[in-house]
């Protein structure tokens, strides 16, 4: 799913990635493990969701390089404020 989803979206700009802890095929953990070991996508920041949340899944998705945690059912106004955080100018300089 990742290797599709890189080819369909080759030479579009991606901003943030929400990604699913838990898909077919491939997890978001190990999606995510992918993406930041990739140079091309590295620095893409990924907020890892999950309807499905496990004690210690928080800590696990960070360290599998998720920037961020977020569980279903999403409650936008924090989701947003995530985003925002992670879009910031100050983020992208490394600050």
């Amino acid at each position: 799913m990742v290797r599709r989803a890189s080819k369909r979206h080759k030479g579009e700009r991606v901003d943030l990635i929400l990604m699913d802890l838990r898909m077919p095929g491939v997890d978001g953990w190990e999606a995510a493990q992918r993406l930041k070991s990739d140079d091309r996508t590295e620095r893409i920041p990924i907020i890892a969701v999950t309807a499905q949340a496990i004690p210690g899944d928080r800590e696990e998705a960070l360290e599998c390089g998720c920037d961020d945690y977020d569980t279903k059912p999403i409650e936008f106004p924090r989701l947003l404020a995530k985003m925002n955080r992670l879009l910031s100018p100050e983020q992208a300089d490394g600050a």
